[in-house]
């Protein structure tokens, strides 16, 4: 028997993977016609099918589609594994359209069931005029390069057989084999951007060029092959630009200047999917802004981005899931002598003694008769001015942290040791010129910053 095209298109994407196979099936003519082509090969392909088929629970008819799809696979005896999801509901908690909130709740559903029956691969039923749709979605939000790709035959778990075939393709095979199935009357709302383009928009376009369908999944295709040869520069350059991962996603920032810009926005790409593990409503926007951050004159700079906080910070680029706590401001007094815990978790000690030993960054002494009692252990306070040693006159707290690249989250966090109004030490980082301590200048305050 000579095969469909909708058939051949099947067999040509064949991998491996697909023995074990479970398909999604909503009820409509394109799932439909999926399964009865998988079925009608699969004896030839060694195909093993199982169907899943989720309730959105969004239209009065659904639970009647959901029947339908179990009737169908109990007529064909394929194994059938049906859910139900309340997706208005979950689009109202997540703040989320009901389109959104649905393709999420499918996703969530497939990926769990695969991964409980333990097949290789999910078979979607998405075919070119879906890629079309795709394609302009992306194009009308935004989507750089890497978002035009839209749909690939293969991506991880899901194989989309039908991608190369029409829309009419699909509704000539129903007829051929006679096939039923229900129709979702939402495809037909126009509250849905989607429905409006291929009500309105699409069909136009079809009537300037009529092979429009076949020049976007062209396209689409030489964007794919784009796209793998850009995920091979990411692997190579990704790791020469990580400083760390202790605290969400630390990038040089010199070299990320050092790349060609093209490469530069697909890697801050690869950073937010790492840091919110997905790409979800991030666009070029997105991604100029952080380049604007990345190339501005503000050495200290930060961005909240869709599901995730994004900052310069100086030569470092840092992202995060969310903002950084700020610490809560202190101030403790110091017993002398005696140890004082700090809020980072050091200690502070100090003690008296009759002759200087000498000081370094985490070590100073003082003239103890030279001190105002009581001294005090704070955190910065915006104003703040010190006198460092070696430096004549005033010096802002802010201009020395700007000048030391003292990040904004780590200022809160520097003690600085004070007496009345007068800043002695900033703690591990420079002394001030008061109280210095000499041989002939009688008892001494030592402080060690253990």
């Amino acid at each position: 028997m000579k095969l469909s095209q909708l058939e051949q298109s099947i067999i040509n994407t064949v991998s491996p993977e697909t023995s074990r196979l479970l398909v999604a099936v909503s009820g409509g003519v394109d799932s439909v016609v999926l399964l009865h082509a998988l079925r009608s090969l699969a004896e030839s392909l060694n195909l093993a099918l199982q169907v899943a088929h989720l309730d959105h629970q969004i239209r009065p008819e659904s639970a009647a589609d959901a029947s339908f799809v179990a009737a169908l696979c109990a007529q064909w005896d394929i194994p059938c594994h049906l859910e139900s999801c309340n997706v208005p509901a979950l689009a109202e908690q997540n703040k989320l359209s009901l389109e959104m909130a649905g393709r999420q709740a499918r996703r969530e559903f497939l990926q769990r069931l695969a991964e409980k029956i333990d097949v290789n691969l999910v078979a979607l039923a998405h075919h070119r005029d879906d890629q079309v749709e795709t394609f302009m979605l992306r194009l009308l939000r935004g989507s750089g390069q890497s978002g035009l790709v839209a749909m690939r035959v293969h991506q991880g778990i899901w194989w989309r057989p039908l991608l190369a075939c029409s829309r009419r393709q699909i509704l000539d095979y129903a007829r051929q084999y006679k096939l039923s199935w229900v129709e979702d009357k939402s495809n037909n709302d126009p509250a849905f951007l989607r429905n409006r383009l291929r009500a309105q928009v699409i069909p136009q376009l079809f009537e300037i060029n009529p092979q429009f369908d076949a020049r976007i999944a062209a396209l689409s295709g030489q964007f794919q092959r784009e796209e793998d040869y850009w995920q091979e520069q990411i692997g190579e350059n990704f790791a020469t630009l990580l400083v760390s991962r202790d605290d969400g996603l630390r990038l040089d920032r010199t070299a990320l200047l050092s790349l060609h810009p093209a490469l530069r926005f697909r890697l801050f790409r690869e950073a937010l999917r790492q840091v919110r593990g997905d790409l979800q409503k991030i666009g070029s926007t997105h991604l100029q802004a952080i380049e604007n951050q990345l190339t501005g004159r503000r050495s200290q700079a930060q961005l909240d981005l869709p599901g995730c906080w994004v900052a310069r910070r100086y030569e470092i680029l840092w992202l995060r899931a969310v903002a950084p706590e700020l610490p809560e401001p202190f101030d403790l007094p110091l017993s002398i002598p005696g140890e004082l815990e700090l809020p980072d978790g050091r200690v502070l000690c100090a003690s008296l003694q009759d002759e200087p030993e000498g000081e370094s960054l985490n070590v100073v002494e003082f003239a103890f008769a030279d001190l105002s009692q009581p001294l005090q252990l704070r955190s910065w306070r915006a104003g703040d001015r010190f006198e460092p040693q070696g430096m004549s006159g005033h010096k802002r707290l802010k201009r020395f942290f700007s000048d030391h690249r003292v990040e904004l989250e780590e200022r809160l966090k520097v003690p600085l040791l004070v007496s009345e109004k007068t800043i002695l030490w900033v703690v591990g980082r420079r002394r001030s010129r008061h109280a210095v301590a000499g041989h002939d200048s009688g008892k001494i305050l030592r402080l060690e910053l253990l």
